[in-house]
């Protein structure tokens, strides 16, 4: 999980919250540990096994007196049900939170995510579950895509924006009605109006969605 993602997470969440004071805003416990190892890379079978830290971490939360959990990472939902059975509290699901806020809107989306995520069709199911279509870059492309993320990570965030500004139109040209910003680090660089349709920043609906659960609880 990046640090800068978690960071723009909890800005998201504080933004979305209906406070006027203080102590109008929701309890937030972080544990932003980079020790994680990198899920893409283990996803394509290149690196370490991350489920024992996101578990530990999980569990961290949790101690700590966490009511539910959100993970600022889509490819970490890969591992969705390891975190899920290893605590007692509930983990909110991005795609799903994704898909609910499409549903009936659109009929194909397009989805610039890390090669981890796309390759583990997290985001096609929980899309073709609510009947819509979903177009990703493929070869060389999906490689830019990745290789923008690793730019938004080592600060290169210009040259980061040119890559994803060229692939989101190239979805577009495919017939896409909106594109989701589905990496925790493409809405540092991609927002709502960059491209010709709708930017959906699933960071954007994770925080909503944490705000109505911490306020239904």
């Amino acid at each position: 999980m990046g640090p800068e993602a978690t960071c723009d997470l909890f800005l998201k969440i504080i933004k979305s919250t209906p406070a006027r004071k203080d102590q109008d805003h929701i309890r937030v416990i972080i544990d932003s540990n980079p020790e994680i190892p990198d899920r893409t890379a283990y996803i394509l079978g290149k690196g370490t096994d991350p489920r024992p830290y996101l578990i530990a971490t999980a569990k961290n939360v949790e101690k700590a007196g966490a009511s539910f959990i959100a993970i600022p990472c889509n490819t970490a939902h890969y591992f969705y049900d390891d975190i899920r059975s290893a605590v007692s509290i509930p983990v909110l699901h991005i795609m799903k939170e994704v898909a609910r806020s499409v549903k009936g809107k659109v009929k194909k989306a397009g989805l610039l995510a890390s090669t981890g995520t796309v390759k583990t069709g997290l985001y096609e199911r929980a899309l073709n579950e609510v009947g819509i279509e979903m177009i990703v870059p493929e070869g060389r492309d999906q490689d830019k895509v990745m290789e923008a993320i690793y730019l938004v990570k080592a600060g290169k965030l210009e040259e980061a924006k040119a890559i994803v500004l060229e692939q989101g139109k190239l979805l577009v040209s495919q017939g896409v009605e909106v594109v989701i910003a589905g990496c925790t680090e493409i809405p540092l660089i991609l927002r709502d109006g960059d491209l010709p349709v709708a930017v959906i920043d699933a960071t954007k609906i994770l925080a909503e969605a944490c705000v109505r659960e911490a306020l239904a609880g």
